[in-house]
């Protein structure tokens, strides 16, 4: 029974550590689309966010600086994209796709520039990681010790699931976003400034992003490497498109999609004779099965992906 215990509270704990990112991204995702835009570029933005994070972290020793300077980099790349899709109209999935090039590219450049031509960064001191508040609460390896004793992100997290959930749904800003991504052009016969709400959501979807690379480069790992990302940004958008573009939606999906990764880690701990090649598929596997299964139930706002510009009938 304690071996089934502890085998449930590793899979737990492992699932709160993995999700934690998508969490981050899919929650900038959820606030840039229910302005109307689209952002196919978070795994870039994700990907820009992580290495910031782990560069920071490394020269500076202090994670909460790193993890900062990581949502700085996000929106700095968000940029591009907000001056694409939204001053010049352009075609918001190409933008994002541009953008998921950019990033990754921009890493790697950096990278090379900073570490001495290597592709990765160097390892981040175990002092200079996101630090775990609980630590030393739970005895140590105990069932409550493996769920809880998580990276202080994780909590952060789900603070701003509930922060985001707050301002989109109890708020004026909130209540912008959301009429600009229904009906910009009635938004904008009342006063609201589309181009500036949608500016800042994206821009804050751009430091979700930055948060949620930073949380796998200086928490669930301790340095950035070209293979990090590959992927969870596209994770984080099913997982948004999975939760109906709704803050608590989108928690719950990455939470689905971490417990696949800790399903994948706790096998692999075992020694059961799966091919790893196969365990590395579950989670976009999982992803492909949800979206078929849930997409076309799931409505998104009304004018997301479509340019708005001011005064055309």
């Amino acid at each position: 029974m304690n071996n089934l215990l502890d085998s449930v509270a590793f899979i737990i704990g492992t699932t709160l550590m993995y999700a934690t990112p998508l969490i981050y991204t899919a929650l900038g995702g959820v606030i840039s689309e229910n302005s109307g835009v689209v952002n196919i570029g978070l795994e870039g933005m994700m990907t820009v966010g992580a290495f910031v994070g782990a560069t920071v972290g490394y020269f500076t020793g202090n994670p909460w600086l790193a993890f900062l300077a990581a949502g700085v980099a996000g929106a700095f790349l968000a940029l591009f994209h907000a001056i694409a899709s939204v001053s010049f109209a352009a075609d918001q999935v190409v933008s994002g796709i541009a953008i998921n090039f950019l990033g990754p590219g921009l890493a790697l450049f950096f990278s090379r520039l900073f570490f001495e031509g290597a592709t990765m960064t160097k390892p981040i001191p175990l002092t200079a990681k996101i630090p775990r508040p609980l630590n030393g609460l739970f005895p140590q390896n105990s069932i409550l010790d493996q769920i809880f004793n998580q990276y202080a992100t994780v909590y952060l997290a789900f603070l701003l699931v509930f922060i985001v959930w707050f301002v989109l749904y109890k708020t004026k800003f909130g209540l912008r976003v959301r009429a600009v991504g229904e009906h910009p052009k009635a938004a904008d016969s009342l006063g609201v400034n589309v181009y500036k709400i949608r500016y800042i959501a994206v821009l804050l979807s751009g430091v979700f992003a930055g948060f949620g690379g930073a949380a796998m480069s200086i928490a669930v790992v301790s340095n950035f490497r070209p293979t990090l990302i590959s992927g969870q940004g596209f994770i984080a958008l099913a997982a948004m498109i999975f939760g109906k573009w709704k803050p608590q939606g989108a928690m719950w999906a990455s939470l689905l999609f971490g417990a696949a990764q800790g399903l994948i880690v706790y096998l692999g701990s075992t020694g059961i004779q799966i091919p790893s090649q196969l365990l590395a598929m579950l989670p976009y596997v999982i992803t492909l099965i949800i979206l078929m299964s849930f997409v076309g139930k799931a409505v998104a706002p009304a004018s997301v992906g479509i340019p708005y510009e001011k005064g055309e009938r």
